[in-house]
């Protein structure tokens, strides 16, 4: 979950509705209030400094409230038929780590957040990151994201906060990697603002260091504007991880946003050079498209999503269920199309039967934004399974 440029008409109201309605509290913490823009100095091109300073994770293998191995237990629910219930767990074992930067939830008043863990971030690890845990040992750092105040001024501007953002999460990696990652293959996984971070630490730490491309398994970056040259699968955003075109790929980019139809000419996500790629640092327009990659069928075509709600969160009228999970198979199917300017995820239901369905809770600008992730959860965990396993196979 993300906030968007919600000075476009978006009001603020809107958008903590929706978090009140998910349950994610938001909570502005009183040492976390400022001016709005944080006093620590920061260096314009924070890839090149020494960051330092102790790591906050919100999700760490082995820690004692971890958010990322919360239960995964779900309760399926098909368009005819009996319900079932699937009884998943975390697997501590992995031999794979999977490094999640999380989207937007700060309601602090500063421009940037603090390291404390809020019950928001917990909520949208949650969300997002923990069902990844049956396949990877997930790790989450709490980083000073930009937050809702800061990015109400717009997502191109406050370059200040977005360096501190960066650094933030620049100094947590370097941190994860000289003391956790022990050679450890890695998953990236991020959404919105957590994506166009990742774009940026992915495009100056790994796309150019062989060493580090050799260990990643896969990138999945949605609703965060990765760009390729128009018509073509590398470049642009990234020169040598290239978007994923097969199922057990490795060392490619699952990239998305999902819309039930065109994105309009204002929309953050879908259009390369506005919305979210200011905060990744891409501004071209010309020659490039925004990435889609369907997490469905990733050598293209139309196929059926599997979608993963919280059982608390998935869209009103909630069905009785008693596990903190709900599946719907066979309720959505998705396509990538490119129209018009915009490139993106086109997601169409299939039969209801009674079942809830997911709105544009923000309007059209945003589209699905929101469920980016939950609505193709099941899919992309499968993505992840295959490509282990074909890493495994090559490197032994």
């Amino acid at each position: 979950m993300q906030l968007g440029c919600v000075a476009k008409g978006k009001p603020l109201a809107r958008w903590r509705a929706y978090l009140a309605a998910t349950c994610i509290v938001l909570v502005v913490l009183a040492s976390g209030c400022g001016t709005g823009r944080s006093s620590v100095p920061v260096a314009a091109n924070p890839d090149t400094q020494a960051t330092s300073g102790a790591t906050v994770w919100l999700c760490r293998p082995g820690q004692a409230y971890d958010p990322c191995t919360s239960s995964l237990a779900a309760t399926v629910v098909p368009a005819y038929g009996p319900r079932t219930t699937q009884d998943v767990r975390p697997d501590i074992t992995s031999r794979f780590d999977c490094f999640y930067v999380y989207p937007t939830v700060s309601a602090q008043s500063s421009a940037n957040a603090t390291l404390r863990v809020q019950p928001a971030e917990r909520a949208v690890a949650r969300l997002q990151a923990s069902r990844f845990s049956s396949v990877c040992r997930v790790w989450a750092p709490i980083y000073r994201q930009r937050t809702e105040a800061s990015l109400l001024q717009g997502l191109g501007a406050d370059p200040h906060a977005n360096i501190i953002a960066y650094a933030s999460l620049l100094s947590a990696w370097r941190d994860y990697l000289a003391h956790d990652n022990h050679g450890r293959p890695i998953v990236f996984i991020g959404h919105s603002q957590g994506a166009a971070m990742l774009i940026r630490r992915l495009a100056s730490q790994v796309d150019p260091n062989p060493a580090l491309r050799a260990r990643t398994v896969m990138a999945i970056l949605a609703g965060g504007n990765v760009t390729v040259p128009t018509g073509k699968t590398l470049g642009a955003t990234f020169h040598h991880l290239p978007l994923c075109t097969a199922s057990a790929e490795t060392g490619c980019v699952i990239a998305y946003s999902s819309f039930p139809s065109q994105p309009p000419a204002d929309s953050d996500f879908g259009r390369a050079g506005q919305g979210v790629s200011l905060q990744a640092g891409q501004s071209a327009t010309r020659g490039v498209q925004v990435a889609c990659v369907n997490p469905a069928a990733l050598d293209g075509g139309a196929a059926d999503l599997v979608p993963y709600f919280r059982t608390a969160s998935e869209p009103p009228p909630s069905p009785a269920a008693a596990t903190p999970w709900v599946a719907y198979p066979d309720l959505y199917t998705a396509t990538c199309k490119s129209r018009g300017g915009a490139t993106w995820l086109q997601i169409d239901t299939l039969t209801r039967a009674g079942r809830p369905v997911v709105t544009e809770a923000l309007g059209p600008a945003w589209g699905y934004h929101l469920d980016d992730i939950n609505l193709a959860l099941g899919n992309l965990v499968s993505d992840v399974t295959a490509a282990e396993a074909a890493f495994q196979r090559h490197h032994g």
